[in-house]
């Protein structure tokens, strides 16, 4: 077989430069599965350090686009 019909391999997009975790040190989920301060839910907070860029880049461009982090102001 030739290999002049093979396609490129393509690389995934780069990952943006972003602080190691958005937590803010403003934590609550007092009323509902969702930290007020960084936005990311429970699940989300306790599996962090074991997600990989990309599914920590998700959860950046949700909460990002959801207004946080925020701080307590």
């Amino acid at each position: 077989m030739s290999d002049q019909h093979a396609k490129p391999a393509v690389a995934p997009p780069p990952v943006p430069n972003r602080p190691d975790t958005p937590c803010v040190a403003v934590c609550s989920t007092t009323f509902d599965d969702i930290c007020r301060g960084c936005g990311r839910t429970v699940a989300e907070v306790a599996n962090w350090v074991s997600m990989d860029a990309g599914q920590k880049e998700i959860v950046w461009q949700r909460i990002l686009a959801q207004g946080y982090p925020r701080r307590n102001t």
